[in-house]
């Protein structure tokens, strides 16, 4: 096997995809509602799963956090 083609899969290695379940998904969002952190994984996992406005005011965000994504959000 040539250099190049060793190198692409030794970083292939490390870039997995963790088992996430929706809950778990749910929960991180709105601990970065809670922590005022909006960054690109939370953006990401809002768009991945399609999370509505109505299940993250259920679980308790504010009502000013969820209005303020609501560009993201189903």
């Amino acid at each position: 096997m040539g250099k190049s083609k060793k190198r692409i899969l030794h970083l292939g290695i490390h870039n997995t995809f963790e088992n996430i379940t929706r809950e778990q998904a749910l929960k991180q969002v709105l601990r970065a509602f809670s922590r005022k952190s909006f960054d690109d994984s939370t953006k990401d996992l809002i768009t991945l799963f399609g999370i509505s406005s109505e299940e993250l005011l259920e679980l308790g965000a504010k009502y000013e956090d969820v209005m303020s994504m609501q560009a993201l959000l189903n």
